[in-house]
């Protein structure tokens, strides 16, 4: 059902931003960029690249937004999934590269995974400013990635939109959500009480506070709910939100501990309950799911984005 059966194999490679788990194994060669590192910042790590389609036709096409993975901490634009797939579709590309905890923490940013999430945010402004330019439907924009990056596109999809319609910079102007998403193995929730209640030795998140511990990470919980509330997927989650498709290689059980903290279909089955409380629409798949309708992933992706 999954037709995903190299996706384990590359989960440690994958953590890292060095996989594309869905995707590679079939793809063909990938194809240069028709803007490559397109600056939508001053930042040296605040690049895109971006491809057209070729299939691109008299009016605007619709584009996925690629966020890489990596834990906050490495990873590349590079290779970005569903690329050959979205191209020979009539879907246009965008793959950015972002600021990463390490630069946060080199720029003082505090707490430093907002440097990260800002620059998604950045990011997709600057491609709405791009639309007509680059033949894209701004209306029609999926986000795309694994693991961090996972986190980031649902981040931007369930976040309050942040456009600001009367400022004096053009791309602050420009909308912040998407149309839908599909996260790979994506963390849902900055909250360590939360995280250790879904997956018992989750040991993940702390770095993104620049705390040396979980432990600590615990002990600061109360200080730090106005970020957890601000930034965790799980806290935004609201009627009216995006469809979102969410993709696990492993089996769900709440409470349990799992071999692969991070990318546990525990984060999935704890945002699951919420989308269902608010009335959000999705597809949760995970090894052994029974009746997904798109068990071919890319089929969600070409329906969300149909005119």
């Amino acid at each position: 059902m999954l037709r995903l059966g190299h996706l384990s194999a590359c989960l440690s490679l994958f953590t890292l931003g060095l996989c594309s788990p869905l995707i590679h194994a079939q793809a063909p060669a990938t194809s240069a960029p028709t803007l490559a590192n397109v600056a939508y910042g001053s930042h040296p790590k605040q690049v895109l690249d971006f491809w057209k389609t070729p299939k691109a036709g008299q009016g605007p096409v619709p584009l996925m937004f690629f966020v890489h993975g990596g834990g906050w901490m490495n990873g590349d634009k590079a290779n970005p999934d569903f690329l050959a797939k979205c191209l020979e579709s009539g879907i246009s590309v965008v793959s950015i590269n972002y600021r990463l905890i390490p630069d946060a923490i080199a720029e003082k940013v505090s707490p430093p995974v907002k440097a990260c999430l800002d620059d998604s945010a950045r990011a997709l402004q600057f491609v709405r400013t791009k639309a007509a330019e680059w033949g894209v439907d701004k209306q029609r924009i999926a986000g795309c990635g694994g693991s961090a990056g996972g986190f980031n596109v649902l981040w931007l999809a369930l976040h309050d939109d942040r456009a600001e319609p009367r400022s004096t910079d053009p791309v602050a102007r420009e909308s912040t959500r998407l149309t839908c998403v599909m996260a790979f193995v994506p963390q849902t929730s900055l909250d360590p009480k939360q995280m250790r209640d879904w997956i018992a030795n989750n040991d993940y998140g702390h770095h993104a506070f620049t705390l040396p511990s979980y432990q600590d990470f615990l002990d600061k919980r109360e200080s730090l709910m106005p970020y957890i509330k601000e930034f965790s997927p799980y806290e935004l989650a609201s009627k009216g939100d995006p469809p979102l498709y969410l993709f696990y290689d492993s089996v769900p059980a709440l409470g349990q501990p799992h071999k692969d903290p991070p990318h546990s279909a525990n984060f999935g089955a704890g945002l699951v309950e919420k989308l269902k409380t608010v009335g959000v629409p999705y597809e949760f798949n995970y090894t052994g799911a029974k009746d997904v309708k798109h068990p071919d992933i890319f089929g969600f992706l070409v329906e969300q984005l149909k005119p």
